[in-house]
């Protein structure tokens, strides 16, 4: 069994791209599933599961048990609840909330709460989940990624970067996801590009994403710098 530092776990690749350059990459089977590992340096490994609370699920269960870190991130992007937050803003949420039973994990981070939620939110969702758990941002992810640190007793942190603001509408996407949590873009830019009407949306949909992903960029170094303490990395 690999024993590594830390465990990334991120929905799609696109989120954390800079993160996998010159990782090794090794695939490798558990439950049944094959899943795509980005190793770094021998201390750091990424593994892109998919979008949806079941895929990261599955993606942070492999990480721990084939590599054993001795703590895991769910990184990536995150939609803002709070209409003061941004494309780019980095968050680090002290509690992440479970919307479909309230449940709560308090963690390492900068103050604030992010909520997990199964489907990509509008804004009138947005609103209400801001209103119903006093949280500043959502994503799909978290919560499931810290249900299974939980169950190992590993150390859970998280680190986002918003990329649709408060009052973004996204168009429809749960179609083009699968059941592994796997999106296709193919498939939706077919079903943008014969809809005129979406096409600002769609463009402005893929340069916020440039721009979260290039504010998850700035932290590489945190991760990808070789050092013995165990004090979390400062966000500048």
């Amino acid at each position: 069994m690999d024993m590594f530092e830390v465990a990334i776990v991120a929905a799609m690749e696109r989120e954390v791209r800079s993160f996998l350059k010159r990782a090794h990459v090794n695939e490798k089977e558990y439950g049944g599933r094959r899943f795509r590992f980005f190793e770094q340096r021998g201390r750091i490994v990424i593994v892109c599961g998919g979008i949806g609370p079941e895929a990261a699920r599955r993606a942070a269960e492999a990480a721990i048990a084939l590599y054993s870190p001795r703590r895991i991130y769910s990184a990536g992007f995150a939609g803002a609840l709070d209409p003061a937050l941004k494309v780019g803003d980095l968050i680090w949420p002290s509690r992440v909330i479970d919307a479909r039973d309230g449940s709560s994990t308090t963690l390492p981070g900068r103050g604030g709460a992010l909520v997990t939620f199964a489907f990509v939110a509008n804004a009138a969702q947005k609103a209400n989940l801001r209103d119903s758990f006093s949280a500043q941002a959502v994503d799909m992810e978290a919560a499931a990624v810290g249900r299974a640190a939980a169950v190992h007793r590993i150390q859970f942190l998280v680190i986002k970067a918003i990329s649709d603001e408060a009052d973004f509408e996204f168009p429809a996407m749960e179609r083009f996801t699968d059941s592994n949590g796997v999106f296709s873009e193919v498939r939706f830019v077919c079903f943008a590009a014969a809809r005129p009407w979406l096409w600002s949306r769609v463009l402005r949909m893929a340069n916020n994403s440039r721009r979260a992903a290039r504010a998850l960029d700035h932290l590489r170094r945190y991760w990808m710098e070789p050092r013995a303490k165990e004090e979390l990395p400062v966000i500048p």
